[in-house]
């Protein structure tokens, strides 16, 4: 591919404080890799998803997304890589042949840590046992299936393709595979449900013993069908039920609750998303994927890449339609935006270590947050009250210069 990595200016916002301090330290860096297609777009779906050709342009896909890594190794700093996730999309539609050849070379091009995190996303209608175990012997380690529910008539209005039987031999078909570290992805809040209808989809997920369950409420984003057309949602007080009976579900099968949608056993956290959530580094590749890429001298800048395949595997375009290095102003919400989501929070010292700015920096804001009673009064930790993750938008507007 020789696409042009030059059309795209960095864009720096100037404010008037001083230069933040060099990095002592970069952070950890983690993968990811956006496949495109699905079998179907879903109505309430806002990902940068296209439906799928009989034919997928596999190798011409991996071509690019290398080419596109080698545009970004540059930020790479002799680091080695902590996790790579596979996001769509679909990236289960692609063949373990394909992946192969992609990991093979991602692994030539960046180390692998020893204990590297692999994860790949999957919905039930594209499970095949022998693709899957393919998948494993690739050095791929964790699934994140995407269920969202196990009843037929709540699959049917989310525009599934897959069925509840079928959700529940994905899942049989994970561990058989190999794979003993997995994540269900299931929503609450769906047209016409009950309380009891979510905390049945919660009990036969727990029932499967995945190790991480990603459970969230619906919303209604722009740019989809169920923004132009909504479907008739549950009332608040039920949302609100819904929310605690399955929390208290949850935390009695021994699933802790450690960011505001995620849910593990003992020592299975997404390593991937940590990253994300305590401000680490990623490179982002494949059509429309976001990066965040730390630099030595302070330099903190997010990247984004072209979002329309055809335009992505066009080698007259570039891959990156943009990128923006972060102002001292933007860093507290940046930073915060990210930590907050913990339910434990961060250690404080993070903040000087990721971000080059000072802890003092934050004082005027982090007092103005305690005395609301939505930061929790602890100065070696940075960390939500109970009132500030339910309210976690107002808290984070008190960091917004």
């Amino acid at each position: 591919m020789t696409h042009d990595s030059s059309a795209s200016p960095l864009i720096y916002g100037g404010d008037a404080q001083s230069p933040r301090a060099a990095l002592p330290v970069l952070p950890p860096l983690a993968l990811y890799v956006h496949i495109p297609w699905c079998v179907r777009k879903c109505p309430y779906c806002d990902f940068n998803s296209h439906t799928a050709s009989p034919v997928l342009p596999e190798e011409e896909y991996v071509d690019a997304l290398l080419a596109d890594l080698d545009q970004d190794l540059h930020a790479v700093y002799g680091r080695e890589l902590s996790s790579i996730f596979f996001g769509g999309g679909t990236p289960s539609l692609f063949s373990a042949e394909a992946l192969g050849r992609l990991l093979k070379g991602v692994e030539q091009r960046i180390p692998f840590a020893s204990d590297i995190e692999i994860t790949l996303e999957a919905n039930p209608g594209t499970f095949e046992q022998d693709k899957f175990v393919a998948y494993r012997k690739l050095g791929i380690n964790r699934l994140s299936i995407g269920i969202q529910s196990f009843q037929e008539e709540k699959l049917k209005a989310l525009g599934r393709i897959h069925n509840g039987d079928e959700a529940v031999r994905a899942a049989g078909m994970a561990r058989q595979a190999g794979f003993d570290n997995f994540n269900l992805d299931l929503m609450h809040g769906l047209p016409d449900q009950s309380l009891e209808d979510a905390l049945n989809d919660l009990r036969t997920a727990i029932a499967l013993k995945p190790t991480h369950l990603s459970w969230y409420q619906l919303t209604l984003e722009p740019n989809t069908v169920f923004w132009n057309q909504p479907p008739t949602l549950p009332e608040d007080d039920t949302l609100w039920d819904i929310q605690e009976a399955g929390q208290a579900l949850l935390a009695e099968h021994g699933y802790a609750q450690y960011e505001v949608s995620a849910y593990a056993q003992p020592g299975r956290p997404a390593r991937h998303n940590l990253n994300y959530w305590s401000f680490g580094d990623f490179i982002g590749i494949g059509a429309g994927a976001h990066g965040k890429l730390s630099h030595p001298d302070g330099r903190i800048v997010r990247t984004w890449k072209t979002r329309l395949p055809k335009d992505y595997l066009n080698p007259a375009k570039s891959f990156k339609a943009g990128e923006k290095a972060l102002t001292n102003d933007e860093m507290p919400f940046e930073f915060l935006m990210n930590a907050l989501r913990l339910t434990e929070g961060v250690e404080s010292r993070l903040y000087p270590e990721r971000t080059g700015m000072t802890l003092e920096s934050l004082a005027e804001h982090r007092r103005e947050a305690e005395q609301s009673g939505l930061l929790q009064v602890e100065p070696s930790r940075l960390a939500a009250t109970e009132r500030g993750q339910l309210f976690l938008n107002d808290l984070l507007q008190t960091f917004l210069s």
